[in-house]
């Protein structure tokens, strides 16, 4: 079999498209990984901050995710059924109905959408309009949802909109909470328009919302700004969409991001970490009562993901049984903030902790700065990311099951890093 080497990056210049991204800041063959660890084929380790950008909650390889998904694919268990019966699929659907649902009282069902988050956004946008006969959703500033030009359209990102070649309609934009500054009321203001009739926005058909902005700086909503968020929608008539991408399945110390904010979504688009493994795995939770679909008006091709369905059942059993996860999750997300609080001090005035849980970061004032900290991290040994509309957040997504020694080793590697690259700015303000 041919190899690449860990040097030999030819291959992807000359045949792969330009549109590659997260290779450019990591430019090195990687050939195994486990847990929290990623290895190059000539032996250097990196500890991953990064995870798939959330896909990775339970790490790399979880060896009884591998080790079912190996028994499964060796006893001929069916790999692609569209959306046939199998018994990979039943078994899924049981153990999250018993140990996500049932505990939470929600009686959502669950549709398989294609194998990528912004398909199960598609779902949901296709859905909420289907159901109240509106055509105008409600999104927020630094909102992201996908690249497709659905949820494209619901996503905020300029560079990321340039790209579409078409017009992104059907969407009304809204501030998030703390848009304006700490002390604007996003919520009054967003009341104020949609109570009047001049505003020149439509009557929505739902809003679509993100519990922290994991693309668009790791703000995080409060318990009573998504509380407003609900009840304004229900005034209007219009649907909840909570966007739990990546900031569900444990990455802020919970199943899912709302647990603690008293609302009940209409509907869930889940992606990400759902498999447990990395594998391709989208679903849209909705209230049962909207699951006015037609069969097949909604579909696609790799809707059935078998191998899927087998690790996300594997990961639920393992992890979900109890609290005892999402504690572990939970300390560590203190210890984190802790670390990075004191990162602070580092850097020159104003520099603010962003995020919740073990979805973390800095606002380091701006986007050089912060890709100059990823890339010193890179050089010693931490795989490290941005985020934000100017890419001036330092972004910590580690594995949720990362050691807690390694996770400290590579918190000092990044507050060396920030200490390295803030020492010239505080010198010449100095």
């Amino acid at each position: 079999m041919t190899t690449v080497s860990t040097a030999d990056t030819a291959v992807f210049d000359r045949r792969e498209s330009e549109a590659r991204s997260y290779c450019r800041s990591f430019p090195v063959v990687f050939s195994s990984a486990s847990n929290a660890t990623l290895r190059t084929s000539d032996g250097r380790e990196y500890t991953d901050f990064l995870a798939g950008c959330s896909t990775l909650n339970y790490g790399h390889n979880d060896p009884d995710m591998k080790a079912a998904l190996i028994d499964y694919i060796s006893a001929d268990g069916v790999a692609h059924g569209l959306d046939m019966f199998t018994e990979a699929k039943a078994a899924f659907i049981e153990t999250f109905e018993r140990l996500v649902l049932e505990p939470r009282r929600m009686d959502h069902k669950i549709m398989f959408t294609g194998p990528t988050g912004t398909n199960a956004v598609e779902a949901a946008l296709k859905l909420a309009r289907k159901v109240t006969g509106r055509q105008t959703i409600i999104a927020f500033t630094n909102g992201f949802h996908g690249m497709t030009l659905g949820a494209l359209s619901a996503t905020g990102n300029a560079g990321k909109r340039e790209g579409a070649g078409a017009p992104l309609s059907g969407t009304a934009r809204m501030p998030y909470e703390g848009a304006f500054g700490a002390d604007a009321d996003t919520l009054a203001q967003i009341e104020m328009l949609l109570d009047n009739p001049s505003s020149g926005i439509d009557a929505p058909a739902a809003f679509i919302v993100e519990p922290v902005q994991g693309e668009g700086g790791l703000n995080a909503a409060s318990k009573t700004w998504m509380q407003g968020i609900a009840r304004i929608a229900r005034k209007h008539g219009a649907l909840l969409i909570v966007d739990d991408i990546q900031a569900g399945i444990g990455r802020t110390g919970s199943f899912f991001s709302f647990d603690d904010f008293g609302i009940v979504p209409d509907m869930i688009p889940m992606a990400k970490s759902l498999s447990g493994m990395g594998l391709p795995f989208a679903a849209l939770l909705i209230r049962p009562e909207l699951d006015i679909w037609k069969p097949a008006e909604h579909n696609g091709t790799f809707r059935g993901n078998n191998h899927a369905f087998v690790t996300a059942r594997v990961a639920l059993e393992k992890f979900w049984s109890d609290d005892s996860f999402a504690r572990t999750v939970r300390e560590k997300g203190a210890f984190l903030e802790k670390r990075l609080d004191a990162m602070r001090a580092l850097l020159l005035p104003g520099a603010t902790l962003k995020g919740r849980g073990m979805m973390r970061g800095i606002d380091v004032g701006s986007g050089e700065l912060a890709s100059d900290i990823c890339a010193e991290c890179f050089r010693k040994g931490l795989i490290i990311e941005t985020s934000g509309a100017h890419d001036e957040v330092v972004k910590v997504l580690a594995p949720l099951t990362i050691p807690m020694d390694q996770f400290a080793a590579g918190l000092d590697i990044l507050e060396n890093a920030v200490s390295v690259c803030a020492a010239p700015l505080s010198a010449a303000a100095e």
